[in-house]
């Protein structure tokens, strides 16, 4: 673990699509200074492309420290690690190859600050999934890079907002493939994932779980699909049997549609679609995307790159914000977990 310098939380901040709205939720969030007095915010980026955002938006009282490396941290105002000195042709709204490879640039360094401690925990800007790929960068998304540099077997997306916490078994495939990526396995691995998150991320200390079903109704009783009953029951029962409070499956219509989503601590859709409908709908624009699971810490905001308004300046910073805010608690409770492991260690006397 890397001694820490300062008490405050480091928050490593990726750029995202250059083209996007990334660059300017980032800086919208950080030109409001009382943040640095939560955290130490580090973007990394170059300073001609954060000079380029800066004078576009007009955005006129923001300060940043240049610094060399995350170890290098100061805490007055933002901090900045340049990573490339070349003059980069940005066209906000326009999906091209050169933003997403800036875009790669900035993720990978991040991230492997992240892994080695540098940092305590990284806000991602969002990404075109398309556009980044390339021989460097084969992954569908944040969360599979992530979980691949963690060497991770598994992890969660887990969507945030002041309603619900809800993650999803299968993430960016195909629908036509949901049914062959589900197995009981793979749900208990998922409740798992989300039952410890659940009390060390967010310290609930007996979480409830909610578990969707796959088919309409949840299969109504077999009529309309057996995955419910075959795959989806049984892995709700091993949990039960390890002292995970599970249940289920629900209805994911009626499910939400009755507010029984309240009763609550977190819940599990099947596919990304179920998911995410509802959790964006209750707070679009103010949600937060967390990636559990992981030894390290990410968030992210609950919008893309946006291209229809990048550039014009009307972008809402709210959910960049929230995503700091959660990555700040996060790593606050991860800390507090870590001193009261370490409180608990028996006291080795040395015996003459």
């Amino acid at each position: 673990m890397i001694a820490r310098k300062s008490s405050k939380i480091r928050i490593g901040i990726s750029l995202g699509d250059l083209n996007g709205i990334g660059p300017e939720v980032i800086l919208k969030t950080l030109e409001d200074n009382r943040i640095n007095d939560l955290c130490i915010p580090i973007i990394y980026a170059s300073t001609k492309t954060i000079n380029y955002y800066l004078k576009s938006l007009g955005i006129q009282n923001f300060n940043f420290d240049l610094i060399k490396d995350a170890t290098q941290f100061k805490t007055k105002n933002a901090c900045l690690i340049n990573l490339w000195d070349e003059e980069v042709n940005i066209n906000p709204g326009q999906e091209d190859l050169i933003s997403g490879k800036y875009a790669a640039i900035s993720l990978k360094a991040a991230a492997k600050d992240l892994k080695e401690g540098h940092i305590d925990a990284l806000v991602t800007g969002p990404i075109n999934k398309h556009s980044i790929q390339s021989d460097e960068f084969n992954f569908p998304g944040h969360t599979e890079f992530l979980q691949n540099l963690d060497e991770a077997e598994d992890s969660l997306m887990l969507m945030l907002s002041e309603h619900a916490r809800i993650g999803v078994i299968t993430g960016h495939i195909p629908v036509k493939d949901i049914s062959k990526n589900i197995n009981s396995d793979v749900i208990l691995k998922k409740i798992s994932i989300l039952n410890k998150s659940l009390k060390e991320d967010f310290q609930i200390r007996r979480p409830k779980i909610a578990v969707l079903g796959l088919n309409p109704h949840a299969g109504d009783n077999g009529l309309l699909g057996d995955e419910e009953k075959n795959i989806i029951e049984p892995a709700i029962n091993q949990a039960k049997s390890i002292d995970i409070l599970a249940f289920g499956p629900y209805p994911a219509d009626g499910f939400f549609g009755s507010d029984n989503y309240r009763n609550y601590d977190g819940i599990l859709a099947m596919y990304h679609d179920q998911g995410l409908i509802p959790a964006k709908s209750f707070s679009f624009g103010a949600g937060v995307n967390f990636t559990s699971g992981l030894s390290f810490i990410r968030t992210s905001p609950d919008h893309g790159t946006a291209y229809s308004i990048a550039g014009q300046g009307i972008a809402n910073e709210g959910s960049f914000r929230k995503a700091i805010y959660t990555a700040i608690e996060i790593a606050k409770n991860r800390l507090l977990k870590a001193e009261l492991e370490q409180d608990a260690l028996p006291i080795n006397k040395n015996r003459s």
